[in-house]
C-alpha cells in the first residue's frame, strides 16, 4: 500500500497495538508466550493481520489462521508456533470482550 492511498485515513501500527507503557495487546503476549517469533523481522505484519483475522473471525480454525497468513512469509519459526499463538490470543481476545 502506498501512502497516498490512506491520506486522511488513521492507520495503526505494531507500535500503537498496545499502550508504551502498559502491558501487550494479548496478541502480542500469545506471540511471546508460544514462541510465535524468532528474529522478529515478520511479527509485526504477522500480528497486524491476525488482529484483523480475529476482529472478522473471534475463534478462527488452524487452516483460516494458515490461509489468512499466506502472504506473510517466515523462514525462522516455521507457522506451528505462529497458528498456537494466534489461537491463544483469539481465546484472550474474546475473554476479554
Amino acid at each position: 500500500m502506498l501512502a497516498v492511498q490512506v491520506a486522511g485515513t488513521s492507520v495503526t501500527t505494531i507500535e500503537g497495538v498496545a499502550p508504551g507503557d502498559g502491558p501487550l495487546h494479548p496478541l502480542q503476549a500469545a506471540f511471546r508466550a508460544h514462541h510465535g517469533l524468532q528474529c522478529g523481522f515478520c511479527t509485526p505484519g504477522m500480528i497486524m493481520s491476525t488482529i484483523d483475522l480475529i476482529e472478522q473471525n473471534p475463534d478462527p480454525s488452524d487452516a483460516e489462521i494458515r490461509e489468512w497468513l499466506e502472504g506473510n512469509l517466515c523462514r525462522c519459526t516455521g507457522y506451528d508456533g505462529i497458528v498456537k499463538a494466534v489461537q491463544a490470543g483469539a481465546a484472550a481476545m474474546r475473554s476479554d470482550n
